[in-house]
């Protein structure tokens, strides 16, 4: 397989990334512009509007787990270890997060999102082992 397969994932996850900074944007300047808040209210975490305040979450979530899959895919590539079974799990991984946010955007639905977080650990906890495995066989 290419290697540079494992890419592709890696860069929607990157677009994911960028669509919820426009989020946070539009959630913050949108109520900044039509005169509904003052730019005080995003100094502190604690005053910010609830719709901010969540872009701003899931936000910091596109910097939690998903640094564990960058680092996974770049090993992965690094060490020639990139196959069908490893880009598919990068994927999923990736379409996890996609719904995560989607969820975490919108309804806000805890129990949604936490099934949707678990689900995403999981696969991306077998993308680890898979390149355990990997690595073991090349010593």
């Amino acid at each position: 397989m290419n290697q540079s397969q494992i890419f592709w994932p890696m860069l929607a996850q990157v677009f994911l990334t960028y669509m919820v900074y426009a989020v946070l944007g539009r959630r913050r300047f949108g109520p900044l512009i039509a005169g509904a808040v003052r730019p005080k209210v995003y100094t502190t975490r604690g005053s910010e509007p609830e719709g901010s305040a969540t872009a701003s979450n899931n936000l910091m979530n596109q910097f939690e787990l998903p640094v564990l899959f960058y680092a996974l895919c770049l090993s992965l590539y690094v060490s020639s270890g990139v196959g069908a079974a490893t880009v598919a799990i990068a994927w999923v991984f990736v379409a996890l997060r996609f719904a995560h946010a989607s969820v975490h955007l919108t309804s806000n639905r805890l129990g949604m999102r936490s099934a949707l977080f678990a689900a995403g650990f999981a696969v991306l906890g077998v993308g680890w082992v898979l390149f355990a495995v990997h690595v073991a066989a090349l010593a």
